[in-house]
């Protein structure tokens, strides 16, 4: 069995609070030659620091918090995993908390982070609108960045910020330009949650490519970014009378379009043409046209400006690349 402190304290003839300095790697000056009869106790008895104790000592505990809005959302899946890959070849830690785009959640997460002295801190979804809680979030945020915590979002917080994020606006109004190039002139949009600053910024891409085309843009349903909210947007056009064209606010509600008319006994994109934005894995399942984003490269980017603190800025500001990828969902109106 292992050493304790204790035990290389005593067997290195000095205080505890020496050998945690020593082994911690603390500013606070031992002399070499204490330091070398506290690491060879050390090696004797076994003993190896915990890490959360060194983190304690060093305030640097090699852990990002990933705070994802919905964690069995493929989307943050991928982001997750673009993070995991440079955290895990850093030696980092990171631990994943599913808010599910809750603030209250949110600002919880962000505090328990704190208490285990987590070197970044990376806000995934977009924040709510009109939430009566940013400003304590806000607040919770300057604090954390004060005490040196790296805060990143991937998508428009009111809290302000280092961000890595896409250009939502444009990426819709790009996949709507695509649809209208194709001849639809009546499409609908299925959108994501209300409250939530991304769904809002797709929404305003699609109605602005909609008046630049002189098309109404009036046909809206509800949705929450989720597989059932594109089901039941489905079967609702098919009870009101089928678009042409139906572009979602992410794939996950897209595919749910496309699996509902097709149990409808709608052909598509032979009757009606279907998109979405995200290009996530399950979207090459049903071969759907989309908007490419990059999500493993957006986690990657914001893992890496978290680890390397000399090329850190709280000021950060980077935008990732998107395109339009066509495939069999989509296709030019007869």
């Amino acid at each position: 069995m292992a050493g304790s402190l204790a035990d290389v304290a005593r067997r290195a003839g000095v205080s505890i609070a020496t050998a945690s300095r020593a082994l911690s790697g603390s500013s606070h000056p031992v002399s070499a030659k204490v330091r070398e009869r506290i690491m060879r106790a050390a090696q004797e008895l076994g003993y190896s620091p915990s890490a959360l104790a060194r983190a304690l000592v060093t305030r640097r505990s090699r852990i990002i918090g990933l705070i994802l809005g919905d964690i069995v959302d493929v989307y943050f899946a991928e982001i997750t995993r673009g993070v995991e890959d440079v955290a895990r070849r850093s030696g980092y830690l990171t631990i994943v908390c599913d808010a599910d785009r809750d603030p209250a959640a949110e600002l919880a997460y962000l505090r328990l982070l704190g208490d285990y002295q987590s070197e970044g801190v990376i806000f995934t979804g977009g924040g709510a609108l009109d939430d009566p809680a940013a400003a304590t979030l806000a607040d919770q945020v300057r604090r954390a960045s004060e005490a040196g915590v790296r805060v990143v979002s991937l998508a428009p917080r009111a809290f302000g910020g280092a961000t890595v994020t896409i250009d939502n606006r444009a990426a819709a109004a790009e996949i709507t330009r695509q649809l209208v190039s194709l001849g639809h002139r009546r499409i609908a949009f299925v959108a994501g949650m209300p409250e939530i600053t991304t769904s809002a910024l797709r929404l305003e891409g699609f109605r602005a490519a909609m008046a630049e085309a002189g098309l109404d843009a009036g046909e809206v349903y509800a949705g929450n970014f989720r597989f059932e909210a594109g089901q039941a947007a489905a079967d609702e056009m098919v009870r009101r009378g089928l678009p042409e064209a139906v572009l979602a606010a992410n794939d996950e509600s897209a595919i749910g379009v496309v699996m509902a008319l097709r149990d409808a006994g709608v052909k598509v994109p032979e009757d009606v043409s279907v998109a979405g934005i995200g290009n996530t894995r399950t979207s090459r399942f049903v071969d759907l046209t989309t908007v490419s984003v990059e999500l493993n490269e957006l986690g990657a980017i914001a893992a890496r400006r978290i680890i390397d603190p000399e090329g850190w800025d709280p000021a950060l500001r980077i935008s990732v690349p998107h395109r339009v990828i066509i495939r069999s969902t989509t296709r030019e109106r007869r």
